[in-house]
């Protein structure tokens, strides 16, 4: 990504006359076909028509389903200059179970010495929105690259892109919605200071960090040390969005209660403690479910002690019939483990990682069987709570939980109403900072993962990013 200056281009007084006349909201997003013959939107196999998408080839179809998110993202955005997106789709990383499905970002960013903010980086595409005219006519604003070799053998084995245009993707990955999650970096939805070392790109902020407020310093980004930009990014939901456009619209998307842990006793450990949700089972609910915490402690195959991947034994089944059980993750998925404990009982799954790292991650899987709630844990909460069962009896422990929501505040949320960003420690590059928290409930198009239950919206009331966009500089 190269860096530009504006300045030439780019007046005060003509930005603030453009910016006074209201305008429809309409940009053109052109796809290039990068591919070469024969290839990824140019691969000439055989396909039956799917779910809108009328194209007969492979590739054919690949690229209607390319033109459809930029025709989405066109719809919403307003810009007087063309917006180019050069896309290819080649064999990216991936192994048997895990894949890169793709990326996309701006091949320039740009600053304008005064307006909207001053010294400050732009997205390609928004650069020349803020300019009236195409900065650099010789390339493309954003660069795609998408995985085609997906579910392919050795490539996330038999889970592909659906390639229709009406998100009925069943148990496969809707393309379109994962278009417009990486269409939405290369529009804006991104950071270009460093979360490692907290240096800003070249020396200047971004439009990013003039909305990124931590709530433990309670200062913005562009206030910051690099030393403290570096705590911020890893400082686990508490760096919190103060754009106008996406705060007052957080209370139209997300909903009002954030999922939690309390311990009520013993004493010594009574407080409340972070959740990762998850995809399978009931929702969590107020008041939520009360019950006395009990361990797996079984051995599962593979020589792993509380792992629940297999039936339980007679004893453990007894410890947890009618208790929320504490299993270890590891060894199998989260959907055999729970279910295991189910069948043995349990009225609830607390699940304790076993890498460090905070806030815990949701739990994936899908298992329309399970209809008990399960959490997970970081490894940390789990230690504590493994130390106060230590003192258990076979049946009782005296470690009483709630699994429930925080009515006050809405998932996704901090106490103010603010949107949270995702800042998980330790930092995920590529990920951090330039994500929403996963804790976000609706799903929002711009968490790191892509979930089956998102629909094709970028606004509201579906989604904020369109908002976060507006607030950047795309009003």
């Amino acid at each position: 990504m190269s860096s530009k200056c504006f300045l030439c281009l780019l007046t005060v007084a003509a930005m603030l006359c453009a910016l006074s006349t209201p305008a429809q909201a309409a940009a053109t997003i052109t796809i290039v076909n990068g591919n070469a013959a024969g290839v990824g939107f140019n691969d000439p196999t055989p396909v039956t028509p799917v779910g809108g998408n009328a194209g007969i080839t492979l590739g054919g179809q690949r690229l209607i389903a390319f033109q459809e998110a930029a025709s989405i993202w066109g719809a919403s955005l307003n810009s007087s200059v063309p917006i180019t997106i050069l896309a290819t789709m080649e064999a990216l990383s991936c192994t048997a179970t895990s894949a890169v499905l793709g990326s996309a970002g701006a091949t320039e960013v740009w600053y304008a010495p005064t307006f909207p903010f001053p010294d400050t980086w732009y997205h390609f595409a928004l650069a020349n929105k803020l300019a009236g005219v195409d900065l650099d006519p010789t390339t493309p604003q954003i660069r795609a690259y998408f995985n085609s070799s997906l579910g392919n053998t050795g490539c996330l084995t038999g889970t592909t892109f659906y390639l229709g245009l009406d998100n009925n993707h069943g148990l496969q990955i809707d393309l379109v919605t994962v278009l417009l999650h990486e269409f939405g970096h290369g529009l804006g939805f991104s950071n270009v200071t460093s979360g490692t070392s907290g240096a800003f790109f070249f020396g200047l902020p971004a439009a990013w960090d003039h909305f990124l407020l931590d709530l433990t310093s309670n200062k913005l980004w562009i206030d910051m040390t690099k030393a403290e930009r570096v705590a911020s990014a890893i400082n686990a939901r508490k760096l919190v969005w103060t754009g106008a456009n996406v705060t007052n619209n957080v209370p139209v998307v997300l909903a009002l209660g954030v999922p939690k842990l309390t311990v009520t006793a013993p004493l010594s450990i009574a407080g409340g403690y972070e959740v990762g949700t998850a995809a399978f089972g009931p929702l969590l609910d107020s008041p939520g479910l009360t019950g006395e915490l009990m361990p797996v402690v079984d051995t599962s195959p593979g020589g792993t002690a509380g792992a629940a991947c297999s039936a339980l034994s007679a004893a453990t089944a007894l410890a947890v019939n009618g208790k929320i059980a504490l299993i270890d993750r590891g060894v199998c998925t989260f959907t055999i483990k729970v279910k295991n404990a189910q069948n043995a009982g349990a009225l609830g799954v607390i699940i304790a990682d076993n890498v460090a790292g905070s806030p815990p991650a949701g739990l994936g899987g899908v298992d329309p069987t399970v209809v008990i709630p399960t959490v997970r844990v970081s490894l940390a909460d789990g230690n504590t709570l493994k130390t106060a069962l230590q003192f258990r009896s076979r049946t009782h422990s005296g470690v009483w939980v709630n699994l429930g929501l925080n009515m006050a505040v809405r998932s996704g949320a901090d106490a103010l109403g603010r949107a949270l960003l995702y800042t998980p420690n330790p930092f995920q590059s590529g990920s951090s900072v330039s994500h929403w928290d996963t804790i976000a409930f609706p799903n929002l198009l711009m968490e790191p993962n892509i979930n089956g239950d998102l629909t094709h919206s970028v606004t509201t009331p579906q989604d904020l990013t369109l908002q976060l966009l507006m607030d950047v500089g795309w009003n």
